[in-house]
């Protein structure tokens, strides 16, 4: 794995937990020398994982809109700023160049991006890890709800049990880095 792209937020979050897990993560990308892919921004929790890969010595890509080039403030200081003109193509850039996918606590636009990729991997467009860094418990409503999709039939358990969650960030990129794809969805006709 040479590669990560974090999904999160562009504030810091309610907790100094969050912050503090996304230095251990931006730690931990760096001890492992895998590059951090994420939205270029140089304001929230996603500026602090970057600050913390690139104080490290750890490569950081960042890829932002222009939309959000000034509103975010875009990070000058990356070992690589790429600029794009939409949403859409941000989120491909991202997934062109991530070998996985892990999402720290952040609001809808996290959601939505982790979201689409998570899809993707079903619908077998990607096949890379999707993973859910769960410091402070930030995430177990939506883990209850992947679980709850699963029990109503709406989520096949090969593609709930691909979704890797842990709350350390070791662990976290360790469960990444061993990843292995699930069968492409398939589908039934409905009687």
């Amino acid at each position: 794995m040479k590669s990560i792209a974090v999904f999160c937020g562009s504030s810091l979050g309610a907790s100094e937990a969050y912050r503090q897990g996304a230095i251990l993560l931006g730690k931990e990308l760096a001890k492992r020398q895998i590059t951090l892919i994420y939205g270029g921004a140089s304001v929230g929790i996603m500026a602090t994982v970057a600050n913390t890969v690139l104080e490290e010595g750890g490569k950081v890509i960042g890829v932002i809109p222009t939309l959000l080039e000034e509103r975010e403030i875009a990070h000058q200081q990356l070992t690589e700023l790429i600029v794009v003109k939409t949403m859409h193509e941000r989120k491909s850039k991202m997934m062109e160049l991530a070998d996985g996918f892990i999402a720290l606590p952040g609001g809808s636009g996290t959601l939505e991006e982790f979201f689409e990729v998570f899809t993707w991997n079903q619908i077998g467009l990607l096949q890379k890890p999707c993973a859910i860094f769960n410091m402070e418990n930030y995430f177990d409503l939506l883990i209850s709800f992947f679980d709850h999709m699963q029990n109503e039939q709406f989520l096949k358990a090969q593609y709930r049990d691909a979704l890797i969650v842990d709350e350390d960030a070791a662990a976290l990129l360790d469960k990444c880095e061993s990843f292995v794809p699930p069968a492409v969805k398939t589908y039934e006709l409905s009687k």
